[in-house]
This record gives structure tokens, C-alpha cells and sequence, in this order.
């Protein structure tokens, strides 16, 4: 029997793991539960959505498979359950943009107000009523992106699931930290780890692009095709990073310790605003020709000393110090 092979526009890299999957599939040893592990934008859910239509097509007939395509794709088919977007108040409350990653019913977090993204026992327990949906397929999928988001009762109401799971259901779940998911649930799931790739694999999905914005594309996608994928979607997006850039650079090269320290604003304040600039200052510091190690190490200082409570507004004080005396420039 054959499969379908992940589609080069879907998926970049990551062979050994489709590879995986598919001799699962081919052997008859598919797993109740799959956990894809790596960090953001390496295309776990990407393979994790094409695993379960390769799943679900794999006993369907030849004349059903593109209808059947069709509605695994716009998440119709029963099936596949997703559980994605989440409905949350004042921030993401369009149900038409919901139901385009998630199928599962999210009426109950409209009536509670719900205010995070946090997967609640309640969404666990909205698919666990589809799964008691009878089905006359070999294979049903539950999808689950970001499972770091599920509470503790929550995850335990997954785990009563996989104890005695239906026949036939497999859930794919992702996450970008297995340490922050309970071992019980890592326990029981087929873990597939994620890497960034190489930027000799993310180099086609750049041939139309010129050589200076490729470049800038690379550094900042950190071997992540999504990052890619989401820069080049997104002009308005790809714009602000390249002004985050240019204000990085500007940070190394400024001429007052005063005019350090405003640039440093996003650094104030946990978020991924701060992560990002942080990013900027890491890699426009690499270009550098004469990155001096005390530099390096200063910014390597603020990003440890970050982690904990410490003042923000002093770590960056303390950075644009460093970094001007190193400089050896005047302080306003």
C-alpha cells in the first residue's frame, strides 16, 4: 500500500520524521498518541494535519479520496478534531476564524468569559462527546496544538482517555516544551523531537526572494520554515522586524548612554516584543566585524539575569553601561 507524501509547499525537511510515520502506518504500529516536540514554527502541527489526513484517506476509496481530501482540509470530515484557536474575550471572539483550525464546540468558554488560551477540562471534555460520535472509519484523529496550554485536570482528562482509548483514535499533540507537560502524558505518548533545519533546506522556499532579504530571512527564521512562511505572507510583519533590525543595530552604535537606554524600551517589559528585540541585538551583534567578547558577554548576562525576577529596567541599565564603557563613549 502507498501513502501520500507531505506536499514541498506544506512541509520543508523533517524526512526521518514523515518517514516514521509512515512506516508506522505501513506496519500496522500507529501510536494511540503522538507528541511532536520542538520550537515554534518548525511545522510540527504541519505534519502533525497531513499525518492525520494520511490516516484518515488510508481506507478510503480511490474515487472518495479527493472529496474526502476536501473536508479534512476545511476540517468538515468527523473524524478530524482539532482543538487550535481557542474563543477568548475581547481578543479572538470571531467563530467563522475559529472554526478554521478548530472544530471542536468553544460555546462553553463564550458562556464562561474565558480570558487565556488555556486548554480548560471543559475543551477536553467537548472532544471527548465527539469521540462517543460513532464512526465507521479504521482511524479517527485528535489534534492538539500547543498541549503546554492544558491545565492539570485537563491533562488528566486526556489521560483517562489514552488509559482505555476508543479504537482507532490517534492524537497528535504538539509542544514547544516537554518539560512543561506531566511526565505521565510524555509517558504515554510516541515523542517525535524537532529540530531547526538547515539553511540549505529553507533555501527554495527563498528562490524568488534577492540575496540581502534572504539573508535577513535566514538569520531570523533560526532554521524555523514557519518564521519564513509568516514573513513572507506578511509584508506589514516583514517590515517590522526589518525596523527592529535596523534599531538593534543602532543600539551597538549609539553615541550617549542616554540614547542607548531609549532604545532598550522594548527590553522593559516580559513579552514577545522583548524576546524578539533580543533576538535583533543577538544577531546584528554576529554581524558585527568586530564583536568584542565583552559585548557578547554582556548581552549573554542580560539574557540569564532576565529569567528571574530581577528589575528589567536595571538589567537594561546595566547593559547599556557595559556596553558604553566598553565603547568607551560619553554618558549623558
Amino acid at each position: 500500500m502507498s501513502f501520500p507524501m507531505p506536499a514541498t509547499e506544506e512541509i520543508v525537511g523533517h524526512g526521518s520524521q514523515t518517514q516514521s510515520l509512515l512506516a508506522d502506518l505501513a506496519t500496522g504500529n500507529v501510536a494511540h498518541a503522538y507528541l511532536f516536540a520542538g520550537k515554534k514554527h518548525l511545522g510540527k502541527f504541519t505534519i502533525a494535519k497531513w499525518f492525520a489526513k494520511t490516516l484518515l484517506l488510508s481506507d478510503a476509496k480511490d474515487e472518495d479520496q479527493e472529496r474526502l481530501a476536501f473536508e479534512i482540509d476545511r476540517l468538515f470530515h468527523p473524524d478530524i478534531l482539532v482543538i487550535d484557536q481557542l474563543w477568548i474575550e475581547d481578543l479572538c471572539e470571531d467563530f467563522d476564524v475559529i472554526a478554521k483550525s478548530s472544530n471542536i464546540s468553544q460555546q462553553h468558554r463564550h458562556k464562561s468569559r474565558a480570558k487565556t488560551d488555556t486548554i480548560s477540562i471543559d475543551d477536553i471534555r467537548a472532544l471527548q462527546e465527539k469521540l462517543q460520535e460513532v464512526s465507521g472509519r479504521t482511524f479517527r484523529c485528535c489534534l492538539i496544538r500547543s498541549a503546554e496550554r492544558m491545565r492539570e485536570e485537563a491533562v488528566n482528562a486526556l489521560l483517562k482517555i489514552l488509559e482505555e482509548p476508543p479504537a482507532g483514535v490517534v492524537f497528535l499533540l504538539t509542544t514547544e516544551s516537554l518539560s512543561a507537560l506531566l511526565p505521565t502524558l510524555v509517558s504515554r505518548s510516541r515523542v517525535l523531537r524537532f529540530e531547526p533545519l538547515a539553511s540549505a533546506d529553507l533555501a527554495p522556499l527563498l528562490r524568488d526572494t534577492e540575496d540581502e532579504e534572504a539573508r535577513f530571512l535566514l538569520r531570523l527564521a533560526q532554521g524555523a520554515p514557519g518564521a519564513i512562511f509568516r514573513l513572507l505572507r506578511d509584508p506589514d510583519l516583514l517590515r517590522l522586524e526589518h525596523q527592529q533590525y535596523a534599531k538593534a543595530v543602532a543600539f551597538w552604535h549609539a553615541h550617549t548612554l542616554g540614547e542607548r537606554l531609549r532604545l532598550l524600551d522594548p527590553l522593559l517589559k516580559r513579552g514577545d516584543e522583548s524576546e524578539n528585540f533580543l533576538l535583533h541585538l543577538a544577531l546584528s551583534l554576529r554581524e558585527e566585524r568586530d564583536s568584542d567578547p565583552h559585548l557578547v558577554s554582556a548581552l549573554t548576562a542580560f539574557v540569564s539575569d532576565q529569567r528571574t525576577n530581577a528589575s528589567r529596567p536595571l538589567l537594561a541599565q546595566r547593559l547599556a553601561l557595559s556596553v558604553s564603557e566598553k565603547r568607551e563613549l560619553p554618558h549623558e
